[in-house]
C-alpha cells in the first residue's frame, strides 16, 4: 500500500467516530475516541469549505 494512503488507512475517521457514538448512546465513558473524532470533523470543517469553494469557481466560469 503506498505510503499516503497506508498513512490514512491507520488514521481514519470511522471508527473514532463510531466509538464515541457508541460510548455515548448508552451514557458509557468515551475515553480519548471524542477528542479524535473532534479533531477529525474539525479538519473536515476547516479543508472542505475552500476546496469545495475553489471547484465551484472551476466549473462555473464561463
Amino acid at each position: 500500500m503506498p505510503g499516503p494512503l497506508r498513512a490514512f488507512a491507520e488514521h481514519q475517521p470511522a471508527t473514532p467516530i463510531v466509538d464515541t457514538l457508541r460510548s455515548l448512546l448508552p451514557d458509557q465513558p468515551m475515553g480519548s475516541s471524542g477528542v479524535v473524532a473532534a479533531g477529525w470533523l474539525g479538519g473536515a470543517v476547516v479543508v472542505a469549505p475552500p476546496i469545495a469553494a475553489l471547484l465551484f469557481r472551476r466549473r462555473t466560469r464561463s
